[in-house]
């Protein structure tokens, strides 16, 4: 048996998901929600992340400094750039933007988890690579977003929604 520096089978290591919950007075789904959701999304199980839940003015600021957009979105993701050769296989940082997802799931006419589950999934998508810049790309993400989130119970994010828009 092959063992890991911990002494554990590779197979039996859970990707590390650091969730960080930097927002108040806002619905955000459980430890357990995010989690699950998180790793659904992640080919590699013994990967890590970041997942930090933060509010109108940290995504504000964070999509100003490295998108150049001065206004909130609902994710980011922040891809690691650790070299492969330290043996660290960390994805990145996510921040979802609690009140902007709280807002959208209302406008959508969905349920709160359900795009919450969207965000998650999406935001882990884009550290493993995934992106919608272009059409081709959005169709291969929005295909693989959509079978996750049809595994996890929820319904296609994209059915009913006259425009897709990634801000």
């Amino acid at each position: 048996m092959n063992l890991s520096d911990t002494g554990e089978p590779p197979s039996c290591r859970l990707p590390v998901i650091d969730c960080q919950f930097a927002v108040e007075g806002q619905f955000v789904p459980a430890l357990e929600s995010l989690t699950a959701w998180a790793r659904s999304a992640m080919e590699d199980e013994t990967a890590g992340i970041t997942l930090r839940l933060v509010d109108t003015d940290e995504i504000r600021h964070l999509n100003a400094t490295y998108r150049g957009k001065d206004k909130p979105t609902n994710v980011l993701s922040f891809p690691s750039d650790l070299p492969p050769e330290i043996g660290e296989h960390y994805l990145g940082d996510i921040a979802i933007c609690a009140p902007v997802v709280n807002a959208e799931a209302a406008e959508q006419g969905k349920t709160a988890d359900a795009h919450w589950a969207h965000m998650v999934v999406h935001g882990v998508l884009h550290l493993r690579g995934y992106d919608h810049i272009n059409d081709d790309e959005a169709s291969v993400m929005e295909a693989l977003e959509t079978r996750l989130l049809g595994l996890l119970g929820f319904a296609d994010p994209y059915t009913g929604l006259s425009q897709v828009t990634h801000v």
